[in-house]
């Protein structure tokens, strides 16, 4: 099988809709669940199509209380096309014997091409060859190509083109009990030369979206003449009725999506058949499209080889293409972020967590571009962020767990728990370390860019403003001479609070250790972030944020003052009073369960609490290691007065990893990252585990719902920095690479400080190439080696046997 493609060879009903979310297409603006042509939202499919950023409120009636979610909007279905013989019935993949059946996801081309032979109830066998894109090279734009061939049989087709406002927010089945319909339709027209259009508006944020759709048919050389129209309420349809031969009846639908947001526009309608009118044709648009990703591959491929790979090629390019789809140079200007389960789906309603950690580091090192984009999703936000912290007696700026459209909390009040059928109180708002993450994603984006326009301009703002929130939630304990941090849930969320705590109460946990670590490195290297500024532009930022030197001050005692709680022999302690929870019983709950990557629905489905009990839903601690070196780790404990050991790394590993359920796709990321230089062999297979997460659909039904982008970025990143080592500290470019067991090449292209590299590595060997560009001299090291490398040039260097290494991944 090649690497580029993912090919299905026979069709299976209970597994289309995870089919549907991995051979979505799309282009960063608008993406299209690869759902059948023919078929409509069912048990078996759900033919989504979502526009990037585009939300929609409803207030809906749950446990006698009214709870408003925002939601990524299910817009108009474009698809459908089908065909019926004579007066017969219309054609449906569900309805026929298939003969023959390839549907194979062309990640090089981008294209999802199918490929049915089949035998109809009278007898009949028919051929459908099926080429879609959503188009890369004009982003509003998407199409269908079917060539239609009678092999046994000639008479009469009519051909059926429509297109479908009738649709809601159903692709997600515990989100079903809640209000679903966000689109009222305006109008629908035939506007002539085989053209409709359909305009529909969200009804709260009164969004107008609009189609327009031209249908093609032709009977070997001869094009049919002008579309019947067909209307209802919510559908506008054209029928072209042909007489087949031997000839195969070619078929081509091409439809152009606008919105009121869009730029540059009069009006979405007019835009809309604007260009579709500059669309010529399948062919045209499926060149241009094929040479847009041709550009992207040529920044973005990895490869990877060995006799110890079976298939990882593959699967790394899929989720390379997924994470192109969901951001692209289509995605500038917008105003979007980058959602967690891409715009594949509705999981999660597409809001903007903290994911975008796993998933800059890919876009920092290649389209760096893309990165300052989604912080300027961020910074636009800001004054509500700031509204958020005073709201609740804190300085500077808070940034919601959830965001959408407009920057306030979209965490949901309730949630449902599909196992015991019962709505509870969510409380994963408070996980404000995302605050902190996003100082983090702004410092190494800044080391690996080192665009002083965007921290001149904003970047520095705003993780000074992050610092502010962080340095006025930090409270004085003088009992133990150090600062606490208070009513925060970590990376873990399976804690929410401590045993027994009244469920109505504030919650939260004291002292989560992940978000202490990180609030004293932000704090620190805050003083870094003003230095980086020119005098009056530092003046005009502590101007507009009321920062002044006591505050600065205080930050300075606080990053040397914030507790982290320590368990025996150099454990760190998940949070305050983790040590008192109990061990849970792994083996019996096993064999009770199976799967039991979800504790906290299963618990509580048996009365129980998972708060009560030392399990993790995904890394917490550990992703202390995964953000930063042993060196900065051991450095970053220095600074708070605590003593570390670098080879209780190891021991930490070991410890948390044993109670954690990996409930979360990104806890197979992390723990196969801590453990790629400690335990080669078990991070190998945590690795490929991750690989498989969403294509094996692991979780058991969530893949269907949407693709796990974070997931998806930080398999990629565990390939281009983990496994090459790459760090980016003081202008340098540092490589340790050290390949998992059976990988004998990596090949990875990256951007750094405007050199675009080319790196080579073997287990004996690094090459470095720079591409001629108009660009400052860079250092790259390896270990402790140090060399220049200039525009167009290229160093070399042997590396130290994996026999010799010793330490933990970041040695």
């Amino acid at each position: 099988m090649s690497d580029w493609h993912i090919d299905y060879t026979s069709y299976d009903p209970a597994e289309e809709k995870l089919r549907e979310a991995l051979c979505t297409l799309g282009n960063g603006y608008f993406a299209t669940r690869g759902a059948y042509a023919d078929a409509a939202a069912d048990e078996r499919h759900y033919p989504g199509t979502y526009v990037a950023g585009l939300y929609n409120r409803r207030v809906s009636a749950v446990e006698g209380r009214e709870v408003e979610n925002e939601d990524l909007v299910n817009v108009p279905n474009w698809l459908p096309l089908t065909f019926r013989i004579g007066d017969g019935d219309w054609f449906s993949i569900d309805a026929v014997e298939i003969l023959s059946f390839l549907q194979r996801l062309d990640l090089e081309r981008g294209e999802l091409l199918r490929d049915v032979r089949f035998r109809d109830a009278s007898g009949r066998t028919t051929r459908w060859r099926e080429r879609r894109l959503v188009s890369m090279g004009d982003c509003h734009v998407a199409a269908l190509q079917v060539e239609l061939t009678p092999e046994d049989w000639q008479g009469e087709v009519t051909v059926r083109s429509t297109l479908d406002a009738g649709v809601t927010n159903g692709g997600v089945a515990r989100y079903r009990a809640l209000a679903s319909r966000h689109l009222e339709t305006l109008d629908a027209r035939d506007e002539g030369q085989h053209r409709i259009s359909l305009r529909v508006r969200t009804t709260q944020s009164r969004i107008e979206i609009v189609q327009a759709a031209r249908l093609e048919v032709a009977d070997g050389a001869t094009a049919a003449a002008e579309p019947a129209v067909r209307q209802s309420p919510d559908l506008i349809g054209q029928e072209v009725r042909v007489s087949t031969g031997e000839a195969p009846l070619r078929i081509e639908k091409i439809v152009a999506l606008h919105t009121a947001r869009d730029p540059a526009i009069a009006e979405a309608r007019l835009a809309a058949l604007e260009t579709l009118d500059r669309c010529t044709g399948y062919e045209a648009l499926a060149r241009q499209h094929a040479m847009a990703w041709r550009h992207l591959w040529d920044r973005c491929d990895i490869g990877f080889d060995g006799p110890g790979c079976n298939g990882e090629q593959r699967k790394l390019r899929l989720h390379i293409f997924h994470l192109l789809q969901t951001v692209s140079p289509h995605s500038v200007n917008r105003d979007i972020g980058i959602p967690a389960r891409g715009w594949h789906g509705e999981a999660y309603r597409g809001h903007i967590f903290w994911d975008e950690l796993f998933i800059l580091p890919f876009l920092t090192l290649r389209l760096p571009h893309l990165v300052r984009e989604a912080m300027r999703y961020r910074y636009r936000r800001i004054g509500a962020a700031r509204r958020a912290a005073a709201a609740e007696g804190f300085r500077g700026a808070m940034f919601p767990w959830q965001s959408g459209s407009d920057g306030r909390e979209e965490s949901q009040q309730l949630h449902l728990n599909p196992a015991s059928g019962r709505w509870l109180p969510d409380r994963s708002h408070r996980q404000r370390h995302v605050n902190a993450a996003i100082c983090y994603n702004i410092w190494r984006y800044w080391e690996a860019t080192n665009d002083t326009e965007f921290m001149y301009g904003f970047g520095a703002e705003m993780f000074l403003s992050i610092a502010q929130f962080w340095g006025s939630i930090a409270s004085y304990d003088p009992t133990t001479g150090r600062y606490d941090i208070k009513g925060v849930v970590g990376p873990d969320e399976f804690h929410t609070g401590y045993p027994d705590a009244d469920a109505d109460e504030a919650g939260g946990l004291t002292n989560n250790a992940y978000t202490n670590v990180l609030v004293a490195w932000l704090l620190a290297r805050a003083r870094d972030v003003m230095d980086l500024l020119p005098p009056d532009r530092l003046t005009e930022i502590m101007e507009l944020t009321g920062l002044d030197e006591t505050e600065c001050e205080r930050w300075h005692e606080v990053c040397r003052k914030l507790k982290v709680p320590l368990l025996d022999d150099g454990i760190i302690s998940q949070f305050e009073g983790y040590e008192n929870l109990r061990e849970l019983d792994w083996q019996d709950y096993v064999a009770r369960y199976g799967n039991i990557q979800r504790l906290d629905r299963i618990l509580e489905a048996e009365g129980d609490d998972v708060n009560r009990y030392k399990v993790s839903k995904q890394a917490d601690v550990l992703m202390i290691f995964y953000l930063f070196s042993a060196e900065e780790v051991t450095q970053i404990f220095e600074q708070l007065g605590y003593a570390f050991d670098r080879q209780a790394i190891r021991r930490n590993v070991d410890y948390h990893l044993a109670r954690t359920s990996h409930g979360s796709t990104l806890s197979l990321v992390t723990h196969a990252w801590v453990l790629a230089r400690s335990d080669r062999e078990h991070s190998w297979q945590l690795f490929q585990r991750g690989l498989d997460s969403d294509i094996a659909d692991i979780q058991g039904g969530t893949t269907k719902e949407g693709i796990h982008t974070g997931a998806m970025a930080g398999t990629v990143d565990i390939v281009q920095r983990n496994y090459l080592g790459l760090e980016t500290r003081a202008g340098t470019l540092h490589f340790n690479p050290l390949l998992p067991e059976g990988v004998e090449w990596l090949h990875v292209r990256l951007q750094f400080r405007q050199h675009r590299l080319d790196i080579d590595v073997t287990p004996t060997s690094l090459d470095i190439r720079s591409r001629p560009e108009v660009a400052p001299m860079i250092d790259v090291a390896y270990r402790s080696h140090y060399r220049k490398l200039i525009p167009g040039g290229r160093q070399r260097f042997a590396l130290v046997s994996p026999s010799a290494r010793s330490g933990s991944r970041t040695e």
